[in-house]
């Protein structure tokens, strides 16, 4: 459960800072139907208005990990209401504790265009402790499971 209180001065504070979820699905209710919930597309951060009895479904970076990269997890966070608390509730939903996370192979070897894996693949134990160890700013857990190759470590160096 989330509370976010009311603030006089909104614009000088953040409810919840950017983030994507590291689970698989996160199902979210917004209870009190409060403003505050931002998904970034495009590099600009669009509002969710509350919609009553609806759920907000984010897919989360294991989805997108799992997808090799077809499904994107949703970089999101939450502002403050100057006049209102907002409250949400979220259940996150992940893998099993002794599941593998990376891509699927049978996504990676279907038909006659295979695709190269994109992310790593870790167990649920190290994934936890990447997770533990990250600072979850932005989409930084995605950015540390991604393989790096040489060639796309030459483009990122290059001015």
């Amino acid at each position: 459960m989330n509370y976010i209180p009311s603030c006089k001065q909104a614009s000088k504070v953040i409810g919840l800072r950017p983030h994507s979820d590291v689970d698989g699905l996160t199902l979210l209710t917004q209870v009190n139907e409060v403003q505050g919930l931002q998904i970034k597309r495009d590099g600009k951060w669009v509002p969710i208005a509350p919609i009553p009895g609806a759920f907000v479904v984010n897919v989360g970076d294991i989805i997108e990990i799992m997808s090799n990269g077809e499904y994107k997890s949703v970089e999101h966070r939450v502002v403050v209401n100057p006049e209102k608390e907002r409250l949400s509730i979220a259940a996150f939903h992940n893998t099993t504790s002794n599941a593998m996370i990376g891509p699927l192979p049978d996504l990676i070897n279907r038909g006659e265009q295979k695709q190269a894996p994109k992310y790593k693949t870790v167990s649920t134990t190290d994934y936890i402790k990447l997770v533990m160890s990250s600072t979850l700013e932005g989409k930084c857990l995605i950015d540390e499971m991604k393989i790096r190759t040489e060639a796309a470590a030459a483009v990122k160096k290059s001015p």
